[in-house]
């Protein structure tokens, strides 16, 4: 193991010597770097370096934290503390900017982005490459390359000349030349007075460079102006007609900072309106509501089998249009709900040839929950899907259209965007609204894109998607989250009317106004914890007012030293002990609390039943009456019990919608009655026992000259048939001319034969004014339900995760006793073999089996430990430390430190053995 004394010469021994809080921290927050989990540091120091994971890496930064990346980038490698808080702070210095600096710097260490002490500061080389500016890739920090980069194909001779107008001496070599080139560039003082000297065209030309992009182009013959800035060599050539301004020069003129715009602190969520919490929670409530009668009616629309699925999957253009139709909402919003039952498992294709979409059985039961518990389902599958419907009607890779229920809609950002979103507006007072300019800035800072800023980016219309979601949804009421809505995401909040209830326990992150200071790990090497906690507290104060910039000013003056610091307790999920617990390198470092992680499954059901406990009482009674009124209608002034509403939306069609709903009688809705095997007496019965007002004589009337004349013809299979105990009624419709489309024909004087199908044949005899009824083989009438198709048990989409997923505490410990193990066992000392010099756990061991039988049975004796080469089944090879226990029938039994267990191996797998050194016994 390395020694903690020692400064660390790569990543590898950077990590050697860090404790197991400090592995699990990173393991946390790099969760590829345990799939699978590393054979020891070096392997994870690999890992943690290729560029698919530092890419990453670098994408979950905040903006503050990619921009000290961003300035190590361009500073020398390695750079000291105060070099990078130049680079940052600029001449004139930050207070908001050195009182941030330490915690950005401990998040790059943790991450292992950035290893080294203090006066040894390294960037990751990927991250390096990433990030070091150059012609097609250029940097958010606006520099080009350095005075050696720019010159490192120019002649001698050309810099020599350079050297020599800049009024330098000439020196024997480029080196020594573009050395002194770059002191002065970087001396304050001598780069002033070369400045001072130059006209005002050539300043004007050096300002439109400064702040990027810092090439230009430059005719054969330039100016006057020009060719005094290229023969002092504050521009440089680096191809015919193009120049760049160095990065030195650039520097200079900024006053050291690396970024135009430094943002240390995050911008705060700002309300721009405030309602009352009643009101809030009332508003949302209603649109709970409102969301159930939604996706009820979108289900029971579709009871009969749905739109058919296109080839490619999903619903068509002209289905989804049909869809917004029936439920007087827009395209998107249809889209919206259609995805949100498929998500909640509601709704699926039935898999049959001719394939369709339809309720599944799940449906059934969900409609048998009370309304607070239905809405919840559909709360908690919109939270977590990664299905997502403001893509519908984009294109794709390969500008394909992109289809509600079809393939390509998952985005794996959307659950995180959405829960940050929503604890972002759980961090604002009761019944405050933000504005969403406000919570897209947050959202930029805490995940900036790392090329060109876009209003138009994913994670931005994402965010916009979820707060008009969360409206539609009723999560949110008003723009304001309401107490349902906390619930949901497990956040302590407020029940209904700001009554208090209690959270689960976990933070919900920083302020919406500005970060909280809260205890997490970090190495040594960052400055002393006496002044982060200054400079955590400059941070906050910074944040709260305008006042904040003389408190952070005091704040960071207490930035002095760079040394050890207070040892930090264990953060949750870390190894409580192990072997890199006894280094003295894990240090506690104050510093603003981040994003709080998602809820497991466990913890997220416990939420969802507390939000529907809080909504139940803010949704309105199911009533178990309608009144019923002369002009053939009835109007429901709420919500209606189940068998009521299934009953009444068979009798009657729904007319309007809103706080009361208003059916109307027709003659059409009541035949569907009466086809559904209701007979006259039952609807007058019906209507009797759940009609607050007297039964009025028009219904009546309609209900009883319809049933008279249901039935009265029958249609059965001929093609199809039609018969009727009156012959009158028969020539009737022969004479009709309505009735030629039909092809009828006499058989006998009381039945008709047809062309057409049964079902057409009842349709056209219905729309002649007729009420025929359907009947089967045996002549009995057949009853039709709307109810009847359902798809076979169909599980909701899983959603598709964005990267591996967040480890657990069990899982994190495992692994960093495995690697410890795993790193022991590569690096522990061996003794020499005969002749042959000490082993330091390259290549396996070789030796003989008698010399492997030998060693294991003296060591079982003598009960040293040893080092073994070992290839399993499979054919992998490991490096393992034992203390062998019994050795007999071809195999040894020993206590093995790498996996911290008794395990039994097979000596003819054993590749070699060898003898730990003495003072590793």
């Amino acid at each position: 193991m390395s020694d903690p004394a020692t400064p660390p010469r790569s990543l590898a021994e950077d990590l050697r010597v860090r404790d197991d809080a400090s592995l699990t921290v990173l393991l946390r927050s790099r969760p590829d770097l345990i799939t699978p989990v590393p054979t020891d540091l070096t392997q994870l120091a690999t890992r943690a370096g290729t560029r698919a994971s530092v890419v990453r890496a670098l994408e979950r930064l905040d903006r503050f934290a990619l921009q000290t990346a961003e300035a190590l980038a361009v500073a020398a490698d390695p750079a000291t503390y105060d070099e990078l808080l130049a680079l940052m702070a600029g001449d004139e210095g930050d207070p908001a900017v050195t009182g941030a600096l330490p915690h950005a710097l401990g998040t790059l260490r943790e991450q292992a982005l950035v290893w080294g002490a203090d006066d040894r500061l390294r960037l990751v080389r990927t991250a390096r490459e990433l990030l070091t500016p150059s012609p097609q890739h250029p940097s958010p920090t606006g520099l080009g390359p350095t005075v050696q980069e720019a010159t490192a194909g120019m002649s001698p001779g050309r810099i020599q000349e350079i050297v020599t107008t800049a009024g330098l001496p000439s020196t024997h070599d480029a080196v020594s030349a573009v050395s002194a080139l770059t002191a002065l560039f970087t001396d304050r003082t001598r780069m002033s007075a070369l400045l001072a000297d130059a006209p005002e065209e050539s300043r004007e030309v050096l300002a439109r460079l400064v702040w990027g992009p810092p090439y230009g182009q430059v005719t054969a013959d330039p100016a006057a102006h020009l060719r005094r800035l290229l023969d002092r060599g504050l521009l440089l050539p680096t191809a015919p007609g193009t120049v760049v301004l160095p990065r030195e020069v650039a520097l200079h003129l900024r006053s050291g900072r690396a970024h135009r715009a430094t943002e240390p602190l995050p911008p705060p969520v700002e309300p721009a309106a405030t309602h009352s919490p009643q009101v809030v929670d009332t508003t949302a409530a209603g649109q709970a509501y409102t969301a159930l009668a939604t996706v009820e009616e979108l289900l029971k629309d579709w009871h009969e089998g749905g739109p058919a699925v296109l080839r490619a999957g999903g619903l068509s253009v002209r289905d989804l249009k049909r869809t917004a139709v029936a439920l007087d909402v827009a395209e998107p919003v249809a889209a919206f709900w259609t995805e949100l039952a498929y998500a909640a498992g509601l709704l699926a294709s039935d898999g049959e040839a001719d394939e369709r979409f339809a309720a599944t059985p799940a449906y059934d039961e969900w409609l048998e929950q009370p309304a607070a518990e239905r809405w919840a389902r559909l709360a908690e599958s919109w939270l977590a899907a990664t299905r997502t419907a403001g893509v519908v009607g984009g294109r794709d890779a390969k500008d394909r259209t992109l289809s509600a229920l079809g393939p390509g809609l998952d985005r794996s950002a959307a659950p995180e965007v959405r829960h940050r979103v929503l604890t972002l507006l759980a961090g604002l007072p009761q019944g405050a609204s933000p504005s969403p300019e406000s919570v897209l800035a947050r959202l930029r800072w805490e995940r900036p894109l790392r090329g060109p800023q876009r209003d138009d980016d994913l994670r931005a219309r994402l965010a916009r998607w979820t707060l008009n979601e969360a409206e539609l949804l009723g999560v949110t009421g008003r723009g304001a989250l309401s107490a349902h809505g906390r619930a949901l995401l497990g956040a302590p909040g407020a029940g209904p009317g700001g009554k208090p209830t209690g959270g689960r326990g976990r933070s919900t992150g920083p302020s919406a106004t500005g970060p909280t200071a809260t205890t997490g790990p970090t190495t040594p090497t960052g400055p002393t914890a006496t002044a982060a906690r200054a400079a955590s507290a400059a941070s906050a104060a910074s944040a709260a007012s305008a006042a904040s910039a003389a408190s952070a000013a005091s704040a960071a003056s207490a930035v002095t030293t760079h040394g050890a610091a207070t040892a930090a307790s264990t953060p949750p999920g870390a190894a409580s002990t192990g072997p890199g617990d006894k280094l003295p390198v894990h240090h506690e470092h104050p510093r603003p609390a981040g994003p709080p992680e998602p809820l497991s499954a466990a913890e997220q059901a416990v939420a969802s039943a507390a939000a529907a406990r809080l909504l139940a009482p803010l949704l309105p009674e199911p009533l178990d009456h309608v009144l019923l009124q002369a002009d053939l209608t009835a109007v429901a002034p709420g919500p209606l019990r189940r068998p009521l509403a299934d009953t009444l939306g068979v009798l009657a069609d729904v007319e309007s919608k809103g706080g009361a709903t208003v059916y109307r009688f027709t003659p059409g809705s009541v035949r569907r009655a009466l086809d559904a095997g209701r007979s006259a007496s039952d609807l007058h019965a019906f209507l009797a026992e759940h009609s607050r007002t007297p039964v009025p004589q028009p219904l009546a009337y309609l209900i009883d000259d319809v049933a008279r004349r249901h039935g009265h013809l029958r249609v059965g299979a001929a093609s199809a048939y039609v018969r009727c105990d009156d012959d009158s009624v028969l020539n009737e419709i022969l004479a009709d001319k309505r009735a030629a489309g039909l092809r009828l024909r006499r058989l006998a004087p009381t039945v008709l034969a047809a062309q057409a199908d049964p079902a057409g044949l009842l349709e056209g005899l219905r729309a002649m004014g007729f009420a025929p009824a359907a009947e089967s083989a045996e002549g009995d009438v057949l009853i039709t339900r709307a109810d009847a198709h359902r798809t076979p048990p169909r599980a909701a989409p899983e959603p598709v995760p964005d990267g591996p997923p967040t480890p657990d505490a069990t899982l994190l410990a495992a692994a960093v006793r495995a690697i410890r193990a795993g790193d022991l066992a590569s690096t522990t000392p061996r003794k020499p073999s005969g002749a042959a010099p000490a082993m330091t756990g390259g290549e396996l061991p070789r030796t003989t089996s008698a010399e492997t039988l030998a060693t294991m049975q003296a060591a079982v004796l003598t009960g040293e430990s040893l080092w073994i080469g070992y290839v399993n089944a499979e054919g992998s090879a490991s490096q393992r430390v034992i203390a062998p226990v019994r050795v007999e029938g071809g195999f040894v039994t020993a206590y093995d430190h790498t996996a911290d267990e008794v395990r039994t191996y097979p000596l003819h797998r054993i590749t070699g053995v060898a003898e730990l050194a003495d003072d590793q016994v």
